[in-house]
């Protein structure tokens, strides 16, 4: 391929940009945000309690502190198309067989299924092979890729009207469906490193002229996972990230039963409050991946946490819907502008030669936060009556978690002169 031919075609990273926010897309509506919608069906048809429903989708996120590490090292080996497709069709799998739950034993199979296809089939393998394709324009790509998470929670409430209409069984059979035939082709898009297509990140074309090679990527200041993990830059970073999903992952389960008892909300109307949370998130996502490319993306981060914070605090006081829409936007603002700059600054530190395995190493912590913040929540609930005491304490511990941004220090490049 000529480098005339090459400065006539959109850069690849931004088809890969493309199919990642597909993915998300769909994860998105189907499972982070829409799961919430199946809350109150399966309480209704199972009789099961709030720490039951949420304990299934809480543990399956567990499955995170034990593939992290191993999806990260596989995909920094081998690259990351082969094993996202391996997880889309898992991830489709599991909401096919979710159609034909009959206990508690087969819907924890089920979640854990789902699980482990939506993880290794969507965001660390996305998100890591972003890192590698772009570097000046690493934030604002993250965020556009993250976009996709928000479109699917905007049509959240299409899924609401459709289990409502259809049946949450026959909703989660075409979901598995739906899953395959669009997520495939995305994950079979992808390509690990722009190097052996004569790129370099953000599209710079460095060929030779006569052999038509590129200039290999320099990462002699790259830290491994190992060197990476013996910095405080790594732990400050993953624990700051882990506090955040307290909010994220007990809002993403608890936030259909809080409003429906608080505010005697319908399923439709918990959907479309959903979508509003996803407009505010998809701005954040936007603004803040530009922003993180131009600013101090360490200090935006505490202000992001303090959003977080705030915003449930709001919600587990929320007396009519204009106080639901500020937690949108406190919430989502934080939420959509913290994860692109997060992620730059990951590889600002660490670099992009061990990016996926030091991602995948940081997923212990957050799947940790995701796994016991909707679980505590759901037992506070059912033990206290409602949710003011488990968000009460989730919130407070979100915005301590401020601090480990506001102490956060870059790494020391290592020495590697003789």
């Amino acid at each position: 391929m000529s480098s005339n031919t090459n400065e006539k075609k959109i850069f690849y990273g931004w088809w890969i940009v493309f199919s990642g926010f597909v993915i998300q897309c769909l994860n998105g509506l189907l499972l982070f945000h829409g799961f919430t919608i199946y809350f109150l069906p399966l309480q209704a048809e199972f009789g099961w309690n709030r720490a039951t429903v949420a304990t299934a989708v809480a543990l399956t996120r567990a499955e995170g502190a034990i593939l992290g590490p191993i999806q990260g090292w596989l995909i920094d080996k081998y690259g990351p198309r082969i094993i996202t497709c391996i997880g889309v069709f898992l991830f489709g799998l599991g909401f096919i067989l979710f159609s034909f739950v009959n206990s508690v034993l087969t819907y924890f199979l089920c979640f854990a299924l789902i699980a482990l296809g939506s993880s290794i089939g969507g965001f660390l393998s996305i998100s890591a092979t972003i890192t590698n394709w772009f570097n000046k324009k690493r934030a604002f790509a993250q965020g556009l890729f993250m976009t996709g998470m928000g479109i699917g929670g905007l049509l959240v409430p299409l899924l609401a009207i459709a289990i409502t209409t259809y049946g949450w069984r026959a909703v989660a059979f075409a979901s598995g469906i739906i899953i395959i035939v669009f997520n495939m082709p995305a994950a079979m898009s992808l390509r690990h490193k722009p190097e052996p297509f004569g790129y370099m990140p953000d599209g710079e074309i460095k060929a030779d002229s006569i052999e038509n090679t590129t200039i290999a990527y320099d990462d002699k200041d790259d830290l491994s996972a190992v060197e990476a993990m013996k910095t405080s830059s790594f732990w400050f970073i993953g624990l700051g990230h882990a506090f955040s999903l307290l909010v994220v992952g007990s809002v993403g389960i608890h936030f259909t039963p809080h409003v429906a008892q608080k505010l005697n909300y319908s399923l439709e109307k918990a959907g479309l409050m959903i979508s509003v949370l996803m407009v505010f998130t998809i701005i954040g996502q936007t603004v803040g991946g530009y922003l993180g490319d131009k600013i101090d993306k360490r200090l935006f981060l505490v202000f992001t946490m303090l959003g977080h914070s705030s915003g449930l605090l709001v919600l587990t006081f929320a007396t009519n819907d204009f106080h639901v829409v500020m937690f949108c936007l406190l919430h989502g603002l934080a939420w959509g502008s913290r994860g692109p700059s997060m992620q730059s600054l990951r590889a600002d530190y660490f670099g992009r030669r061990s990016f996926a395995t030091i991602m995948g190493f940081s997923s212990i912590l957050n799947a940790l936060a995701m796994a016991i913040a909707p679980i505590s929540a759901g037992v506070l609930a059912d033990h206290y009556g409602d949710y003011t005491n488990a968000f009460v304490s989730l919130a407070i511990m979100t915005g301590c978690g401020s601090l480990f941004f506001a102490l956060l220090k870059p790494p020391k490049i290592k020495n590697t002169t003789v």
